[in-house]
This record gives structure tokens, C-alpha cells and sequence, in this order.
């Protein structure tokens, strides 16, 4: 099972916001920050430890237009896949959201089920995506492009299509320890030819390249009979 992925949910519904924190984080799938304005969503986005894989956001909110919101954030860079949650299902309506660059549009009331398995999808496509860029330690992390780039160094760092989705599954994993066997089978698939000796060569590889002193690993840290990434290391960003 993937590790908890950071939501933030921005609706002044309480109600609506409580239910959906509660479903969201069910499975342990998600973890969730709520906004009640987009006052409170700025203030969240723009902390020091601010991470946010996806944005489910209403279109009317007390202090401003969620469309309007979401523009701006892509403006400002941020291309985290963000939902937009409305009464209305206006064509127009749904047309203005999607030119303000939200990925999907859920007219209310929806089915649960249907804003997850939605929300799933738009992870799965971004994670896929050139705008992906997420941030481990020094470097910048582009899976589109099976790359690591240390930009003070002026370093460039090749990954294998392996590594690529060791460093991802990990990303997604958060602070929790990925056992072996997990990782194996979700990098590898259920093959009986491939033994967790193979993971631990590619991890020491991944090392090599890496970590600035591989026999001390400061970045990917063994844990718990399995790997994590240093959460003090790793942030979402985008451009």
C-alpha cells in the first residue's frame, strides 16, 4: 500500500469538509488540511513545510471565486492537479473552471466513490507528467525524464527506469518505511525470478549516486526492515 498523500481540502461547508477528511483518510490512503477560505488556503499552501499533491476546491467561497484561486496558483507556478467542487453544473460554469486550469469539475451533490476514483486518476496522469517535479534532498526530481539534477553543483544525475520508480514509490510513501518485499512487487510486479537481493543492489547503486556519503545514508534511509526517504529532504514542487 502507498503511503498517506497530502491533500488540502478548501470548502466553508463544515459538514462537507468533515466528511470529506473522514473518507479521504479512511483507508490511510490521504492526509488532509482544510481551508474554510482561500485565506486560509494561502496561508496553508505558502508554510515553510507546506506539501500538497492535489487541491479539491470550491468554486464559491466567502472571500473570492475558487476559479479565480486556482488561476492564480497556476500563475504562480503550481501544477498539482486541483478539482473543482460546485452546486452548479452549468456548462458555462464548468468551462470557466476549466480554462482557470483545474483538471476535473464534480458538480454537487457527488458520489464519494466517484470524487476518489477521480482524484486518483489526476494523481496518477500528474505523477506521469512533465510538470511533475518533486524535491529530495538537494536535487530537483523529474521522473518524466528519469533525471536528478543538483542545481548548486550543476549536476545532472541519470536515473534507470528502476530507480526512477524505487525514488517515486518512496516519494509517495511519505515518512512511512516501505518494506522490501512492497517495493519489490510494486517496482518489479509479482515476479518469482526477482528476490529482494535485486532491490538491495539497486538501492545501493541508487546510493552511489545519490548520497553524498553512500556508507552513511542521509537520503534514503533503511528503516524498519525496508526504505523510506528522509522527510526532512523532501518536498512537492512545480513548474
Amino acid at each position: 500500500m502507498t503511503g498517506a498523500r497530502p491533500i488540502l481540502v478548501v470548502d466553508d461547508d463544515r459538514i462537507l469538509r468533515q466528511t470529506l477528511v473522514e473518507q479521504l483518510q479512511l483507508e490511510g490512503e490521504f492526509t488532509v488540511q482544510e481551508a474554510a477560505s482561500l485565506a486560509e488556503a494561502r496561508e496553508k499552501l505558502k508554510a515553510p513545510d507546506a506539501r500538497c499533491d492535489a487541491i479539491l476546491l470550491d468554486v464559491t467561497l466567502p472571500d473570492g471565486d475558487g476559479r479565480d484561486f486556482c488561476a492564480e496558483l497556476r500563475k504562480e507556478g503550481l501544477r498539482m492537479p486541483i478539482i473543482m467542487l460546485t452546486g452548479s453544473d452549468d456548462e458555462a460554469d464548468i468551462v470557466r473552471g476549466l480554462d482557470a486550469g483545474a483538471n476535473d469539475y464534480v458538480a454537487k451533490p457527488f458520489r464519494i466513490a466517484e470524487l476518489l476514483a477521480r482524484l486518483r486518476a489526476q494523481l496518477r496522469l500528474f505523477e506521469n507528467s512533465e510538470d511533475a517535479v518533486f524535491t529530495i534532498g538537494p536535487y530537483t526530481f523529474r521522473p518524466s525524464g528519469k533525471l536528478l539534477q543538483d542545481p548548486q553543483k550543476n549536476r545532472r544525475i541519470r536515473l534507470t527506469e528502476k530507480e526512477t520508480a524505487i525514488l517515486k514509490f518512496l516519494y509517495r510513501a511519505g515518512t512511512r518505511p516501505v518494506p522490501r518485499q512492497v517495493l519489490l512487487n510494486e517496482v518489479w510486479g509479482y515476479n518469482a525470478a526477482v528476490t529482494t537481493h535485486t532491490l538491495e543492489t539497486h538501492i545501493y547503486r541508487l546510493r552511489q549516486k545519490i548520497e553524498p556519503d553512500p556508507a552513511n545514508a542521509s537520503l534514503l534511509i533503511t528503516e524498519g526492515g525496508g526504505y523510506r526517504l528522509n522527510p526532512e529532504t523532501v518536498a512537492v514542487t512545480s513548474e
